[in-house]
């Protein structure tokens, strides 16, 4: 196996030499999972764009949109224009409408491609002067324009409510408004603050067990409209007890990148479905694990996923809202982009030791495609910043 000099934090090198046999390639359907599976897929920047990479993204779209042929091709549904893709993050609403009106042209063109759609009020800035009749404006428009392409919603977290709302009664009637309007059940999305900043206090209480309440109540009042919650606060035992207390019938999708494996097996009283980030890296391995657990047998489900874990709790480590950069990272080493670079520069929030733990967190959990590729993509990262 190959070998490269790493950096240590104590600013030493130290050769370290590729030890994981990598999980291959195989296609799979969603018919072969016993859980729905979403993967929260990224979208490729385009390093060759003259533009001012801070303030205007450049997309490539061929590599975007090949990308999430791969999901589908093992198994996997996209949850597309989500913050995975840098939405509110440097990717704005109308790259978020380009990427969903490409993204469905491809969908239509495959048999049982599953794809769902982030729709928020990202293009509302947050203010004193914001009210919530134009939180809920700003929701119709996005929600109208995925549904007016044929898609289906996934209902994010809005940071103008955060501002708007003067209490847990003004989320219920956003909430109630959007929702009974919707054409679809809905999948509704809360990023805890971990994720997003702008975020704390989400459905009007800062203490996570309060703001539950107010979930809780506003899915009961709308069952029929809601699919399923996906939850993103980093915490298996708030999902599970969210989980055991949903109406029949609205699923969980766990977006906890900490504890997912056990979280998708579940226990005696359910399970969830995921919708998560890190299957957009470890997409081989999630296919195969799931595909292992549609086939009864959960220890390979558990020997496949679970060496991933340490990988996605690193890569998802303080400042998570920063995950980002691990996932595109990964796409690079593994030949699935020509480059490492992100919208708005965000290859730059990580640094040169984390990129270098999560080189070794990726061998040992098989998620290197191609060992010699890697090695070689990695020496020049390493270059770059200096380590020769």
């Amino acid at each position: 196996m190959p070998e490269l000099l790493l950096p240590n934090p104590d600013r030493s090198l130290t050769a370290y030499r590729l030890t994981g046999t990598p999980i291959p390639f195989e296609r799979h359907s969603s018919s072969d999972f016993p859980r729905i599976a979403y993967a929260a897929a990224h979208v490729v920047a385009d390093p060759l764009a003259s533009h001012d990479p801070w303030l205007t993204p450049a997309i490539d779209w061929d590599t975007t949109l090949r990308f999430r042929h791969r999901l589908w091709d093992l198994g996997l549904g996209v949850a597309e224009a989500m913050d995975t893709a840098q939405r509110g993050m440097g990717l704005t609403w109308s790259e978020a409408q380009e990427l969903i009106r490409r993204s469905q042209v491809e969908a239509r063109g495959r048999a049982n491609a599953l794809i769902a759609y982030g729709a928020g009020t990202d293009h509302l800035a947050p203010g004193p002067s914001v009210t919530i009749d134009e939180v809920i404006a700003a929701y119709e428009e996005q929600v109208g324009f995925v549904e007016g392409q044929g898609g289906r919603v996934i209902l994010m977290a809005s940071r103008a409510l955060v501002v708007a709302a003067r209490s847990p009664d003004d989320y219920a009637r956003v909430y109630g408004r959007i929702l009974s309007q919707v054409r679809r059940p809905v999948i509704l999305h809360w990023l805890g603050e971990m994720f997003d900043p702008a975020l704390a206090g989400y459905w009007g209480h800062a203490d996570h067990d309060l703001a539950m309440e107010v979930c809780l109540d506003v899915i009961a009042a709308n069952a029929g409209k809601v699919d399923g919650i996906k939850i993103s606060l980093l915490s298996k035992h708030k999902e599970i007890a969210m989980r055991r207390r949903l109406p029949p019938g609205v699923r969980m999708y766990t977006g906890d990148d900490f504890d997912y494996a056990e979280l998708i097996v579940g226990d005696s009283e359910g399970h969830s479905d995921a919708l998560l980030g890190i299957f957009d890296a470890i997409a081989p391995a999630a296919s195969a694990a799931l595909a292992a657990l549609g086939r009864g047998s959960q220890n390979e489900f558990f020997e496949l996923l679970e060496p991933t874990v340490p990988l996605s709790r690193h890569i998802f480590s303080a400042p998570t809202r920063f995950y980002k950069t691990g996932v595109v990272f990964l796409a690079y080493l593994n030949g699935l982009q020509e480059h490492f670079a992100m919208v708005g520069g965000q290859q730059s929030t990580r640094s040169l030791q984390h990129l270098a733990e999560l080189f070794r967190l990726a061998d040992k959990a098989r998620v290197l495609a191609d060992p010699g590729l890697a090695v070689d993509r990695m020496k020049r990262v390493l270059a770059v910043n200096g380590v020769v």
